[in-house]
């Protein structure tokens, strides 16, 4: 029987999430690129929305589903490890083929497949840092693991500039329209999808079980029992989390389908994807991801020790408010330079929406129902952008006005909304189910 768990130093705690530095680097060139690359197999702006359902979706149906297999999995290399090789896989098969689409329905079947794939790895990396870490370095695990997304967003955000930088031309375009350095920056995407997830399980392996993260042995069915009775039985401040959820993950898949768009308005008056200005825009685009990401690389260290005297739910609450004013104020920049403000602000926001929210919840929720609980959070992510996706096609012309900005000045809005209904939260510790 193991008598607690062992701490880890600062290099293993990052190496036990290096893993999510690949998972993440897949995650930041769809935000980055599918935009654009829609655009330029011939999508409609309104119409964006319905073709990113890919990542709610498969969001809402894997993530609970495996988070209760991993609960219930038993084998050599541990409960998570076969879930985090097995998506890492499908993710860098769908990376490699992506660019390569030659009509907007392959581009769009693609991302299905690689948000699955990317699903599958996601909910168990959560699950493993709150198996493999006591609670007092629980804060450290998850704020580390949202300094490796902001890291690696940061590149492959970049990606496409720094090819650029480096002599390939941004107007190297194909048949159907997509660049060749997006080409290489999602072939560089696929080399480290399966080769960080390696590393970790390699270098971190997991622990063998203690008797009270014990669940019952693997069954479909025994699954899907486990999930209807973990909702029945769900932790009252995880319930609490779920307003707050719906408002900023609204936000985040609103900025992310258009902000390309509206740069491309605001900075270059185009809104033709098959324009030189556009393809400026998406590398503008790319150039301030990358700003708000790292940003959140450092924002998510400073956050370990504010977050321990403070809670993280403060600190959370305040974050929200600094990315909604940052949103709100990004309509009226009308310069490349102007633009790090608000990037600064977005990315204190991303950095706490990747950590803080998960310190609240692991606090609340028994250990041997880790899997399942983490994968049942995940729903107050995809619901609020499955929203987005059936109510932004309806609003876009009529209510914002067919323009991106306006989607923007809602986004803020919603962020604001946000940070005050994370203050309603009232953080518990676990206690044994």
């Amino acid at each position: 029987m193991r008598i607690g768990k062992p701490r880890l130093s600062a290099m293993r705690i990052a190496e036990m999430n290096l893993g999510f530095f690949g998972l993440q680097f897949s995650f930041g060139l769809q935000q980055a690129n599918m935009g654009p690359i829609y655009s330029y197999l011939g999508a409609d702006e309104a119409t964006m929305p319905l073709l990113w359902l890919a990542g709610p979706v498969t969001g809402l149906l894997v993530q609970p589903l495996i988070g209760a297999l991993s609960d219930r999995t038993r084998t050599r290399f541990g409960r998570r490890t076969p879930y985090f090789l097995i998506g890492a896989v499908l993710c860098s098969l769908g990376l490699l083929a992506m660019p390569y689409s030659p009509a907007l329905w392959v581009a769009a079947s693609l991302l299905w497949m690689l948000d699955a794939a990317n699903n599958v790895t996601m909910e168990p990396y959560r699950a493993y840092v709150s198996d493999r870490l006591d609670e007092s370095q629980r804060t450290a695990g998850f704020l580390t693991q949202s300094a490796f997304t902001g890291l690696a967003q940061t590149l492959s955000y970049l990606a496409p500039s720094l090819l650029v930088w480096g002599g390939i031309s941004a107007d190297l375009i194909d048949a159907n329209g997509i660049p060749q350095i997006t080409r290489i920056a999602f072939l560089i995407g696929a080399v480290l999808s399966i080769s960080t997830i390696v590393w970790s399980v390699v270098r971190v392996p997991e622990l063998p079980l203690d008797p009270a993260e014990e669940a019952p042995s693997l069954s479909a069915r025994g699954a899907l029992a486990d999930i209807a009775q973990a909702v029945r039985d769900m932790p009252p401040a995880m319930r609490q989390l779920a307003l707050a959820m719906l408002f900023q993950w609204f936000a985040m898949f609103a900025y992310w389908q258009y902000i390309a768009f509206a740069i491309a308005r605001s900075l270059f008056d185009t809104a033709d994807a098959a324009s030189a200005g556009f393809r400026q825009a998406t590398l503008v685009t790319g150039q301030a991801g990358a700003l708000y990401n790292f940003v959140a690389f450092l924002a998510a260290f400073a956050m370990v020790p504010i977050a321990r005297r403070f809670g993280a739910k403060h600190v959370h609450a305040v974050a929200m408010l600094l990315s909604g004013a940052a949103m709100l104020s990004l309509p009226w920049v009308d310069g490349r330079t102007a633009l790090a403000l608000p990037m600064i602000g977005i990315g204190i926001g991303w950095a706490s929406l990747m950590g803080n929210p998960y310190v609240m919840l692991a606090g609340a929720i028994p250990p041997q129902r880790t899997g399942i609980y983490m994968g049942i959070f995940n729903m107050f992510i995809v619901v609020p952008m499955m929203i987005e996706t059936l109510v932004m096609p309806l609003i876009y012309r009529p209510v914002l006005g067919g323009d991106p900005r306006h989607v923007l000045v809602l986004a803020g809005a919603m962020m604001l909304c946000a940070a005050a209904a994370t203050l309603r939260v009232r953080e518990a510790r676990a206690t044994p189910a």
